[in-house]
Protein backbone atom coordinates (compact mmCIF):
# COMPACT_ATOMS: atom_id res chain seq x y z
CA UNK A 1 0.00 0.00 0.00
CA UNK A 2 2.41 2.31 0.79
CA UNK A 3 4.37 1.39 -2.16
CA UNK A 4 1.49 2.70 -4.08
CA UNK A 5 0.47 5.48 -2.50
CA UNK A 6 4.14 6.67 -3.45
CA UNK A 7 4.44 5.59 -6.98
CA UNK A 8 0.85 7.55 -7.12
CA UNK A 9 2.43 10.78 -5.50
CA UNK A 10 5.39 10.98 -7.32
CA UNK A 11 3.19 10.49 -10.67
CA UNK A 12 1.31 13.54 -9.75
CA UNK A 13 4.55 15.69 -8.69
CA UNK A 14 5.74 14.85 -12.05
CA UNK A 15 2.59 15.11 -14.07
CA UNK A 16 2.17 18.97 -12.29
CA UNK A 17 5.77 19.63 -13.39
CA UNK A 18 5.34 19.39 -16.38
CA UNK A 19 1.96 21.30 -16.62
CA UNK A 20 2.78 23.84 -15.08
CA UNK A 21 6.22 24.24 -17.27
CA UNK A 22 4.54 23.63 -20.02
CA UNK A 23 1.93 26.56 -19.19
CA UNK A 24 4.15 28.91 -17.91
CA UNK A 25 4.23 32.09 -20.01
CA UNK A 26 7.57 33.07 -22.08
CA UNK A 27 8.75 36.46 -20.05
CA UNK A 28 9.46 39.67 -22.41
CA UNK A 29 10.74 43.17 -21.92
CA UNK A 30 10.13 46.21 -24.43
CA UNK A 31 11.87 48.91 -23.98
CA UNK A 32 9.90 52.43 -25.55
CA UNK A 33 11.89 55.32 -27.02
CA UNK A 34 10.24 57.20 -24.62
CA UNK A 35 8.29 58.22 -21.64
CA UNK A 36 4.76 56.59 -20.45
CA UNK A 37 2.63 59.38 -22.40
CA UNK A 38 -0.44 58.62 -24.52
CA UNK A 39 1.33 57.03 -27.61
CA UNK A 40 2.56 54.23 -25.58
CA UNK A 41 -1.12 53.34 -23.65
CA UNK A 42 -1.67 50.27 -26.34
CA UNK A 43 0.97 48.42 -25.26
CA UNK A 44 -0.33 48.94 -21.62
CA UNK A 45 -4.06 48.06 -22.75
CA UNK A 46 -2.69 44.37 -24.81
CA UNK A 47 -1.11 43.76 -21.27
CA UNK A 48 -4.40 44.98 -19.39
CA UNK A 49 -6.72 43.00 -21.88
CA UNK A 50 -5.05 39.78 -21.77
CA UNK A 51 -3.62 39.91 -25.57
CA UNK A 52 -0.21 39.13 -24.42
CA UNK A 53 -1.48 36.46 -21.67
CA UNK A 54 -3.62 34.72 -24.37
CA UNK A 55 -0.45 34.69 -26.66
CA UNK A 56 1.54 32.91 -24.00
CA UNK A 57 3.49 35.83 -23.00
CA UNK A 58 4.89 38.10 -19.99
CA UNK A 59 5.62 41.23 -20.83
CA UNK A 60 7.79 44.08 -18.91
CA UNK A 61 7.41 47.64 -20.80
CA UNK A 62 10.09 49.99 -19.69
CA UNK A 63 10.53 53.88 -20.65
CA UNK A 64 13.45 54.74 -22.48
CA UNK A 65 14.73 58.12 -23.28
CA UNK A 66 14.97 58.37 -27.04
CA UNK A 67 15.62 56.31 -30.04
CA UNK A 68 19.43 56.32 -29.93
CA UNK A 69 19.02 54.64 -26.60
CA UNK A 70 16.92 52.28 -27.48
CA UNK A 71 18.38 50.74 -30.52
CA UNK A 72 21.42 49.48 -29.07
CA UNK A 73 19.93 48.18 -25.86
CA UNK A 74 17.99 45.79 -28.60
CA UNK A 75 21.33 45.10 -30.64
CA UNK A 76 23.15 44.07 -28.11
CA UNK A 77 20.33 41.64 -26.81
CA UNK A 78 19.47 43.68 -23.40
CA UNK A 79 15.92 43.73 -24.76
CA UNK A 80 14.66 41.42 -27.61
CA UNK A 81 11.84 43.82 -28.60
CA UNK A 82 11.68 47.53 -28.60
CA UNK A 83 10.52 50.73 -30.28
CA UNK A 84 12.46 53.40 -32.20
CA UNK A 85 12.65 55.87 -35.09
CA UNK A 86 13.42 53.71 -38.38
CA UNK A 87 15.10 56.02 -39.45
CA UNK A 88 17.79 56.42 -36.21
CA UNK A 89 17.70 52.81 -37.24
CA UNK A 90 18.90 52.73 -40.41
CA UNK A 91 21.84 55.30 -39.32
CA UNK A 92 22.71 52.75 -37.02
CA UNK A 93 23.42 49.97 -38.80
CA UNK A 94 25.19 51.93 -41.89
CA UNK A 95 27.41 53.02 -38.68
CA UNK A 96 27.24 49.16 -37.34
CA UNK A 97 27.47 46.61 -40.35
CA UNK A 98 26.11 43.42 -39.23
CA UNK A 99 24.44 44.25 -35.90
CA UNK A 100 21.41 41.73 -34.87
CA UNK A 101 18.54 43.89 -35.01
CA UNK A 102 15.98 45.28 -37.51
CA UNK A 103 12.75 47.00 -37.65
CA UNK A 104 9.66 44.30 -38.23
CA UNK A 105 6.27 46.23 -37.53
CA UNK A 106 5.60 49.79 -38.55
CA UNK A 107 3.77 51.95 -36.25
CA UNK A 108 3.88 55.45 -37.26
CA UNK A 109 2.99 55.24 -41.06
CA UNK A 110 3.79 58.97 -41.07
CA UNK A 111 6.49 60.45 -38.92
CA UNK A 112 5.18 63.16 -36.02
CA UNK A 113 8.22 65.05 -37.52
CA UNK A 114 6.76 68.60 -37.99
CA UNK A 115 6.84 72.27 -37.81
CA UNK A 116 4.66 73.60 -35.40
CA UNK A 117 4.33 77.27 -35.68
CA UNK A 118 1.28 80.29 -34.61
CA UNK A 119 -1.13 81.58 -37.25
CA UNK A 120 -1.08 84.46 -35.67
CA UNK A 121 2.77 84.94 -36.26
CA UNK A 122 2.04 84.52 -39.71
CA UNK A 123 2.91 80.82 -40.53
CA UNK A 124 0.34 78.17 -41.62
CA UNK A 125 2.51 76.67 -44.26
CA UNK A 126 6.13 76.02 -45.64
CA UNK A 127 6.64 78.75 -47.89
CA UNK A 128 5.83 81.00 -44.67
CA UNK A 129 8.79 80.14 -43.31
CA UNK A 130 10.44 82.38 -45.01
CA UNK A 131 11.24 85.97 -42.99
CA UNK A 132 10.18 83.68 -39.86
CA UNK A 133 12.04 82.89 -36.84
CA UNK A 134 11.94 78.79 -36.42
CA UNK A 135 13.45 77.70 -32.83
CA UNK A 136 15.12 74.37 -33.40
CA UNK A 137 16.86 72.01 -30.65
CA UNK A 138 19.62 70.78 -32.30
CA UNK A 139 19.70 66.71 -31.70
CA UNK A 140 15.60 67.45 -31.87
CA UNK A 141 14.56 64.90 -34.65
CA UNK A 142 12.36 66.87 -36.82
CA UNK A 143 15.28 69.55 -36.83
CA UNK A 144 17.52 66.59 -38.19
CA UNK A 145 14.76 66.31 -41.93
CA UNK A 146 14.40 70.21 -41.80
CA UNK A 147 16.81 70.17 -44.92
CA UNK A 148 15.03 67.63 -46.70
CA UNK A 149 11.87 69.38 -46.18
CA UNK A 150 13.01 72.82 -47.11
CA UNK A 151 14.15 71.22 -50.70
CA UNK A 152 10.94 69.35 -50.92
CA UNK A 153 8.92 72.35 -50.74
CA UNK A 154 11.17 74.72 -52.44
CA UNK A 155 12.14 76.94 -49.21
CA UNK A 156 15.29 80.12 -49.05
CA UNK A 157 16.91 78.93 -46.06
CA UNK A 158 18.88 82.08 -46.17
CA UNK A 159 15.69 83.29 -45.37
CA UNK A 160 14.79 81.69 -42.40
CA UNK A 161 16.70 82.48 -39.05
CA UNK A 162 17.06 79.25 -36.63
CA UNK A 163 17.08 79.75 -33.57
CA UNK A 164 18.91 77.39 -31.50
CA UNK A 165 16.57 76.39 -28.54
CA UNK A 166 16.56 73.88 -26.00
CA UNK A 167 13.93 71.45 -25.50
CA UNK A 168 12.47 72.96 -21.99
CA UNK A 169 12.51 76.34 -23.46
CA UNK A 170 10.84 75.40 -26.90
CA UNK A 171 7.24 75.76 -26.44
CA UNK A 172 7.48 78.46 -24.13
CA UNK A 173 9.16 80.52 -26.33
CA UNK A 174 6.74 80.17 -28.93
CA UNK A 175 3.56 80.78 -26.49
CA UNK A 176 5.58 83.93 -25.42
CA UNK A 177 6.21 85.49 -29.34
CA UNK A 178 10.55 84.82 -28.95
CA UNK A 179 10.01 82.51 -31.98
CA UNK A 180 7.23 82.20 -34.82
CA UNK A 181 7.34 78.19 -35.06
CA UNK A 182 9.31 75.26 -33.59
CA UNK A 183 10.31 71.93 -35.16
CA UNK A 184 9.23 68.92 -33.03
CA UNK A 185 6.57 65.97 -32.65
CA UNK A 186 3.80 67.18 -33.85
CA UNK A 187 0.90 65.62 -31.05
CA UNK A 188 3.60 66.81 -28.28
CA UNK A 189 4.58 70.50 -29.67
CA UNK A 190 0.52 70.91 -30.35
CA UNK A 191 -0.05 69.92 -26.67
CA UNK A 192 2.32 71.49 -24.75
CA UNK A 193 1.44 74.90 -26.02
CA UNK A 194 -1.93 74.52 -25.40
CA UNK A 195 -1.00 73.34 -22.20
CA UNK A 196 0.70 77.25 -21.99
CA UNK A 197 -2.59 78.69 -22.77
CA UNK A 198 -2.25 79.23 -26.57
CA UNK A 199 -5.09 79.29 -28.70
CA UNK A 200 -5.88 75.67 -30.47
CA UNK A 201 -6.97 77.77 -33.01
CA UNK A 202 -4.12 80.06 -32.99
CA UNK A 203 -1.86 76.74 -33.73
CA UNK A 204 -0.82 75.17 -37.29
CA UNK A 205 0.91 71.92 -37.46
CA UNK A 206 2.92 71.38 -40.44
CA UNK A 207 3.56 67.52 -40.82
CA UNK A 208 6.63 66.93 -43.06
CA UNK A 209 4.81 63.59 -43.98
CA UNK A 210 2.62 65.72 -45.74
CA UNK A 211 4.50 68.24 -47.65
CA UNK A 212 7.57 66.00 -49.42
CA UNK A 213 9.06 64.22 -46.57
CA UNK A 214 8.56 60.65 -47.67
CA UNK A 215 10.28 59.45 -44.60
CA UNK A 216 8.77 56.20 -42.53
CA UNK A 217 8.56 56.53 -38.48
CA UNK A 218 8.91 54.62 -35.58
CA UNK A 219 8.00 50.96 -35.51
CA UNK A 220 8.96 47.64 -33.38
CA UNK A 221 12.18 46.49 -33.78
CA UNK A 222 13.84 43.23 -32.57
CA UNK A 223 17.10 41.66 -31.55
CA UNK A 224 17.31 39.09 -35.05
CA UNK A 225 19.44 36.62 -32.95
CA UNK A 226 16.45 36.36 -30.55
CA UNK A 227 14.31 36.12 -33.71
CA UNK A 228 15.57 33.40 -35.36
CA UNK A 229 15.47 31.19 -32.61
CA UNK A 230 11.73 32.15 -31.46
CA UNK A 231 10.42 32.91 -34.42
CA UNK A 232 6.50 31.77 -33.30
CA UNK A 233 7.49 33.93 -29.98
CA UNK A 234 7.76 37.03 -32.12
CA UNK A 235 4.95 36.74 -34.09
CA UNK A 236 3.00 36.30 -30.90
CA UNK A 237 3.77 39.69 -29.77
CA UNK A 238 3.19 41.60 -33.01
CA UNK A 239 -0.14 40.02 -32.66
CA UNK A 240 -0.49 41.30 -29.50
CA UNK A 241 0.34 44.41 -30.21
CA UNK A 242 -1.47 44.32 -33.19
CA UNK A 243 -4.62 44.01 -31.37
CA UNK A 244 -3.35 46.26 -28.73
CA UNK A 245 -3.54 49.25 -31.05
CA UNK A 246 -6.83 48.13 -32.69
CA UNK A 247 -8.28 48.55 -29.16
CA UNK A 248 -7.16 51.71 -28.17
CA UNK A 249 -8.09 53.56 -31.42
CA UNK A 250 -11.85 51.68 -30.31
CA UNK A 251 -11.75 53.43 -27.22
CA UNK A 252 -8.74 55.99 -26.10
CA UNK A 253 -10.43 56.63 -22.76
CA UNK A 254 -9.89 52.49 -22.28
CA UNK A 255 -6.56 52.91 -23.38
CA UNK A 256 -5.24 56.26 -21.37
CA UNK A 257 -6.86 54.23 -18.06
CA UNK A 258 -4.65 51.36 -18.55
CA UNK A 259 -1.29 54.02 -19.26
CA UNK A 260 -2.54 55.77 -16.15
CA UNK A 261 -2.38 52.80 -13.78
CA UNK A 262 1.54 52.85 -14.96
CA UNK A 263 2.05 56.59 -14.61
CA UNK A 264 -0.80 57.89 -12.31
CA UNK A 265 0.67 61.62 -12.24
CA UNK A 266 -0.27 62.13 -15.85
CA UNK A 267 -3.53 63.73 -16.96
CA UNK A 268 -5.84 61.59 -18.34
CA UNK A 269 -7.31 64.64 -20.25
CA UNK A 270 -4.15 65.23 -21.83
CA UNK A 271 -2.57 61.85 -22.73
CA UNK A 272 -5.78 61.23 -24.22
CA UNK A 273 -5.59 63.48 -26.53
CA UNK A 274 -1.70 62.95 -27.04
CA UNK A 275 -2.99 59.87 -28.12
CA UNK A 276 -6.02 60.79 -30.30
CA UNK A 277 -3.97 63.16 -32.25
CA UNK A 278 -0.97 59.99 -32.75
CA UNK A 279 -3.77 57.93 -33.99
CA UNK A 280 -4.95 60.25 -36.60
CA UNK A 281 -1.84 62.19 -38.16
CA UNK A 282 0.51 59.14 -37.49
CA UNK A 283 -0.97 55.50 -37.10
CA UNK A 284 -4.00 55.62 -39.29
CA UNK A 285 -3.31 56.65 -42.52
CA UNK A 286 -5.17 56.17 -45.98
CA UNK A 287 -2.32 53.08 -46.86
CA UNK A 288 -3.06 51.59 -43.23
CA UNK A 289 -6.63 51.65 -43.45
CA UNK A 290 -6.14 49.63 -46.74
CA UNK A 291 -3.58 47.78 -46.53
CA UNK A 292 -3.27 47.12 -42.39
CA UNK A 293 -0.86 48.03 -39.71
CA UNK A 294 2.78 47.30 -39.85
CA UNK A 295 3.07 46.82 -43.47
CA UNK A 296 5.30 49.18 -45.83
CA UNK A 297 5.16 50.33 -49.05
CA UNK A 298 8.25 49.18 -50.86
CA UNK A 299 8.74 51.79 -53.56
CA UNK A 300 8.03 54.29 -50.94
CA UNK A 301 10.32 53.34 -48.29
CA UNK A 302 13.20 53.14 -51.14
CA UNK A 303 12.54 56.31 -51.76
CA UNK A 304 12.78 57.35 -48.39
CA UNK A 305 16.07 55.81 -47.90
CA UNK A 306 17.43 57.85 -50.30
CA UNK A 307 15.57 60.95 -49.29
CA UNK A 308 17.92 60.17 -46.08
CA UNK A 309 20.68 60.79 -47.80
CA UNK A 310 20.04 64.51 -48.55
CA UNK A 311 21.13 64.77 -44.58
CA UNK A 312 22.80 62.21 -43.80
CA UNK A 313 26.10 60.58 -46.06
CA UNK A 314 26.10 56.53 -45.85
CA UNK A 315 29.33 55.13 -44.95
CA UNK A 316 28.01 51.66 -46.90
CA UNK A 317 25.62 51.04 -49.73
CA UNK A 318 22.15 51.44 -48.10
CA UNK A 319 20.44 48.02 -48.46
CA UNK A 320 16.19 47.66 -47.65
CA UNK A 321 16.41 44.33 -46.60
CA UNK A 322 18.76 44.98 -43.77
CA UNK A 323 16.29 47.59 -41.96
CA UNK A 324 12.69 46.21 -42.33
CA UNK A 325 11.31 42.70 -42.57
CA UNK A 326 7.56 41.97 -43.23
CA UNK A 327 8.54 38.06 -42.23
CA UNK A 328 6.60 38.27 -38.71
CA UNK A 329 3.54 39.86 -40.33
CA UNK A 330 0.45 38.45 -41.41
CA UNK A 331 -0.04 39.14 -45.47
CA UNK A 332 -2.65 41.78 -45.10
CA UNK A 333 -1.35 43.55 -42.06
CA UNK A 334 -3.36 44.29 -38.73
CA UNK A 335 -6.84 45.36 -39.50
CA UNK A 336 -7.53 48.41 -36.68
CA UNK A 337 -11.39 48.75 -37.95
Amino acid sequence: MLKITYRFFIASFVFVMLTTSGSAATKLQFTLDWKFEGPAAPYFLAIDKGFFKSEGLEVEITPGKGSLAAIPKVATGAFPFGFADINSLIKFLDQNPGAPVIAIMMVYDKPPFAIVGRKSRGVEKPKDLEGAVLGAPPPDGAWAQFPSFAKANNLDVQKVKVEPVGFPTREPMLAEGKVDAVTGYSFSSYLNLARLGVPENDISTILMADYGLKLYGNAIIVNTDYAAKNRSVVKSFLKAVGEGWKAAIASPAEAIKSLKKRNPAASAELEEKRLKLAIEANVLTDYVKKNGMGMIDTARFAASINQLSETYKYKNKPQAKMYFTNSYLPASGFPLK
